[in-house]
């Protein structure tokens, strides 16, 4: 599936069209492939107040293979290529008035920002705050970054990690994170790291190497871009979904040389049989993805029981009742990870959506409270809210549904299913053991429920 228009907008003629008439132009995003560098220029890091993160993130990024440029002066002073990252360490915040020294730095540095850049801003979490001065300038960064996010242009994005004292050894698999083609269309998010054991740095190119990873609903559409993902970052995958999806499910599994499990989730026994499956064919399991879902739409007051009860029963009570049942089997190997896919509607709401928005927000709170047990194991679950993504469904919207859905973001695009792949695929990675309890847009920065 492409994007009709961000394709016109970005043909010669089209260009020409566009800028005519004013209209916007959405920018070909940045997407990871293989290989490829973690940046495609230099970054300049800045601090404001006594930041404690600054040297640690100027390591990390050189070990990347990233040079990293002094900051850039307010006067206009420029220190060579225009860089591909701004990170700030907003660590040092105290009162409001340190505010301004994050100004000084960001407004120079962001103006010479390259297109498909990253603005990254990490922070103690305002909870954290030991007054109120604090906790105010802490979380005036919230709404910097999220205004940042709207001001940029050509693709680019900004976003936030609040990192608390005792967590910094966590913030090298979020940083390498937001900062990669990865995260291209997660824009204006706010997310915390706590502290967590980080077991030694994987293959960059395979980080999944030698783990088994469960995927519901892979049978096509987004599901099939997470069993492709997590395979290519070297994960078995085993591809779950409906009997009458049999025939799609295989060529998935076929093509990505995975497992083809026809499962119904909802089954009374389906819990037991995933089980059986895992225990028999590989001594149990390193990640489960629940992406499985489906839409029965109405307006509340013409919502039939049937209709609320099917949503709920695949989207929320099979992540419930498998999960517990794997928690209660110990068939978690050792650090395991697990990520449901939540929508941008369990956030914000949508028209005729009740039974699935509601279903949505479940899992936002059913994350939320596992979290604390699954830290205890050494484990994770998190969630990923994705927006408008361009799917075989969304095509069949009427065209101007279609249309507004997919622009009004600040990347003025809709997002393709790897971009929700690569994000699932990241908080499953081992490194990111200091990411718990979270839930992750990816919605270009939805103006929904933003």
């Amino acid at each position: 599936m492409s994007d009709w228009y961000r394709d016109f907008a970005n043909s010669g003629f089209g260009t020409t069209i566009t800028e005519n008439l004013g209209l916007p132009r959405p920018a070909v995003l940045r997407r990871y492939e293989p290989g490829q560098p973690l940046l495609p220029g230099p970054a300049v890091i800045g601090s404001a107040g006594e930041g404690r993160l600054r040297d640690a993130l100027t390591e990390l990024l050189r070990a990347e293979g990233v040079h990293v440029q002094s900051p850039v002066t307010a006067d206009g002073a420029t220190d060579g290529e225009k860089p591909a990252a701004v990170i700030l360490d907003a660590t040092g915040l105290r009162t409001p008035a340190d505010l301004a020294s994050a100004h000084d730095f960001l407004a120079p540095a962001v103006k010479r920002l390259r297109a498909t850049g990253r603005v990254l801003i990490l922070a103690d979490p305002p909870s954290d705050a030991d007054s109120p001065a604090q906790a105010a300038a802490r979380q005036a960064l919230d709404g910097l970054v999220r205004s940042i996010a709207k001001e940029l242009r050509g693709g680019s994005t900004a976003n936030l990690v609040h990192v608390p004292v005792g967590a910094e050894g966590s913030i090298a698999s979020p940083v390498r994170f937001f900062l990669s083609g990865r995260s291209a269309y997660v824009d204006g998010q706010v997310m915390s790291v706590s502290s967590a054991d980080i077991p030694v740095a994987a293959d960059d190119e395979k980080p999944l190497a030698g783990k088994v990873a469960v995927v519901t609903g892979a049978a096509r559409g987004i599901g099939a871009a997470i069993a492709k993902v997590m395979a290519r970052d070297g994960a078995h995958v085993v591809a779950v979904d409906i009997p009458a999806a049999g025939d799609k499910l295989a060529e998935v599994a076929n093509e990505i040389g995975g497992t083809a499990l026809q499962l119904d989730i909802t089954a009374s026994d389906a819990a037991q049989r995933l089980i059986e499956h895992l225990e028999e064919r590989h001594g149990g399991v390193d990640v489960v993805v629940h992406n499985a879902g489906i839409t029965r739409d109405k307006l509340l007051v013409n919502m039939d029981a049937a209709r609320w009860n099917s949503v709920m029963a695949v989207n929320l009570q099979a992540m419930l009742d498998i999960t517990q049942a794997l928690l209660d089997g110990d068939v978690f190997k050792p650090g395991a990870r697990v990520v449901c896919v939540s929508s941008q509607s369990g956030i914000a709401g949508n028209r005729g959506q009740t039974n699935y928005a509601a279903s949505k927000a479940g899992v936002i709170g059913m994350v939320r409270a596992w979290a604390p047990q699954f830290a205890e194991r050494n484990a994770t679950i998190n969630a990923v809210a994705p927006g408008f993504i361009v799917t075989e469904m969304t095509a069949k919207m009427p065209f101007g549904t279609r249309e507004i859905g997919s622009r009004i973001n600040s990347l003025q695009q809709g997002g393709l299913p790897v971009d929700v792949a690569e994000t699932i695929a990241w908080l499953t990675q081992p490194g990111s053991a200091g990411v718990n309890g979270q839930t992750v847009r990816v919605c270009g920065q939805s103006m929904l429920g933003a």
